[in-house]
């Protein structure tokens, strides 16, 4: 069966930001027997059996598998997936009567509760671990803890925010997760049921969530994006009775940063940002030129490894001394190049500099507006958006260039090839999504002394702005 896209990339981000110890699951239904016979390495059960021990031996085992109604030990599994109809011992309440109610009244208020797909409209289902790319799935499986599944809920919130509705109708969470995914076309969370821990193997912390396969690149978004802004598993504990200032972002107000940044006074503090190569050094200093101080992140990412400054300290006790030039400078490329390697070694690279730039930042600002309480400083961040800083700014300025004005750049400043340009430009956040974090754009596309123009227009406007804050 043929695939229309490469569904194993975006499982392959979720597996590894989530951490999760099962596979994802690529679940369809088929209106056609037929279509079992084409999706490679598919396996019938050669038992009747439970779609919990299918969904089992699919994510822990890594099987591929197919079923008809006939394949299932109940009436119940076929019933639900719409394989077949409702036997009358299972609508009048019988079924659930023996164990599950108290009497056949209430097990057919419980059965008239089940969502379940219509019947008639199916005749099979596949199952297969998703990173293989088996077949197109209708939806997704992801089996995950609590603290897991909160992340990934967090992820799929982050753009075009709902409520995550949770269902549980009881002794049937295959209803709740896969049948009220494909009615209601939204992410459905549920707790695998009693017979999905005991012949499905659902562990005791376990949840099941069931996503409709197109949105899928939604939740890798969310995941990169919440990952940029700190928010990862496993999640680290701050301790019940400790002092967590130290551990709020600065655009929650961790010690007070934004108190200090942006309250009192009549001074204007504007974030620059954009992609590779759009010019942000360029404009950086023209407004510099005009009156506008400077503060460069990449600047100050230097400033804080220099030789046995605390920074320099921890990445060497870390890294090892192999990072260092001769004269103990730190091998930024050899840094960058062991550091981008590895997850956690990325991670341990951010929490040495990250605390101590930020330290520096507010210095600077500190010591700009000792100087000048009515300046404009503009402070360059390529990353503004991504490491979730722009709340500390009054205004974000966002410096634009084409994607055909980038890839030029790159090749003939770095003599780069144009896929590896390409390449560089698309792994960042892009153009659009910055611009509507951005309240200020700047062109910077054209000749030198267009840009210039309206440079100054731009440093008119700051002014007035910063003058309206009075």
């Amino acid at each position: 069966m043929d695939t229309s896209r490469d569904w194993g990339k975006p499982v392959r981000t979720i597996e590894r930001l989530l951490r999760l110890k099962s596979f994802p699951i690529a679940f369809r239904m088929l209106e056609k027997r037929e279509g079992l016979s084409t999706i490679p390495y598919l396996r019938r059960m050669k038992h009747k059996s439970t779609l919990c021990q299918m969904l089992n031996l699919v994510r822990n085992f890594d099987w591929t598998v197919g079923a008809e109604a006939d394949d299932f030990i109940s009436a119940m599994c076929p019933s639900i997936l719409g394989l077949s109809e409702i036997p009358a011992f299972l609508q009048d309440g019988t079924f659930r009567s023996i164990v599950w109610t108290k009497s056949r009244a209430d097990g057919k208020k419980f059965e008239t509760s089940v969502p379940r797909l219509p019947a008639g409209k199916y005749e099979a289902v596949a199952l297969a671990p998703l990173v293989y790319n088996p077949f197109d799935p209708d939806i997704v499986l992801i089996y995950a803890n609590p603290a897991q599944m909160i992340v990934l809920i967090n992820a799929l919130q982050f753009e075009d925010y709902e409520v995550m509705r949770f269902h549980c109708v009881g002794e049937s969470s295959c209803s709740d997760a896969i049948a009220r995914c494909y009615l209601d076309r939204k992410p459905s969370l549920a707790i695998p049921c009693y017979g999905e821990r005991r012949y499905g193997h659902a562990q005791d912390d376990e949840l099941v969530m069931a996503l409709p396969a197109q949105i899928l690149d939604k939740a890798v978004r969310g995941l990169e994006a919440l990952y940029r802004r700190g928010v990862r598993y496993p999640i680290s504990y701050a301790g019940a009775e400790s002092d967590v200032s130290g551990c709020f972002p600065a655009a929650y107000g961790g010690r007070g940063t934004i108190a200090a940044l942006r309250e009192g006074g009549s001074h204007l503090l504007v974030g620059v940002t954009g992609g590779v190569a759009t010019g942000k050094s360029t404009i950086a200093r023209m407004l510099e030129e005009l009156g506008a101080p400077l503060i460069d992140f990449d600047v100050l990412s230097r400033v804080v490894m220099e030789p046995e400054k605390p920074a320099w300290k921890d990445i060497v006790d870390y890294f090892g001394v192999q990072i260092l030039n001769e004269d103990r400078t730190i091998d930024r490329n050899k840094l960058r190049a062991v550091a981008s390697q590895d997850l956690e070694k990325k991670k341990k690279l951010e929490g040495f500099q990250h605390p101590r730039i930020q330290e520096e930042f507010l210095r600077l600002v500190q010591a700009h507006l000792r100087e000048n309480p009515e300046a404009v400083i503009q402070v360059v961040i390529p990353l503004l958006i991504e490491t979730n800083m722009h709340p500390l700014f009054h205004h974000l300025l966002m410096v634009y260039a084409p994607e055909d004005v980038q890839k030029k750049r790159l090749m003939e400043r770095d003599g780069l090839t144009e896929e590896m340009a390409l390449r560089m430009i698309r792994s960042q956040l892009s153009v659009e999504e910055k611009k509507g974090y951005c309240d200020l754009v700047i062109d910077n596309s054209g000749p030198l002394e267009e840009t210039r123009d309206r440079v100054r227009d731009l440093w008119e406007k700051l002014n007035a702005i910063r003058k309206e804050r009075r």
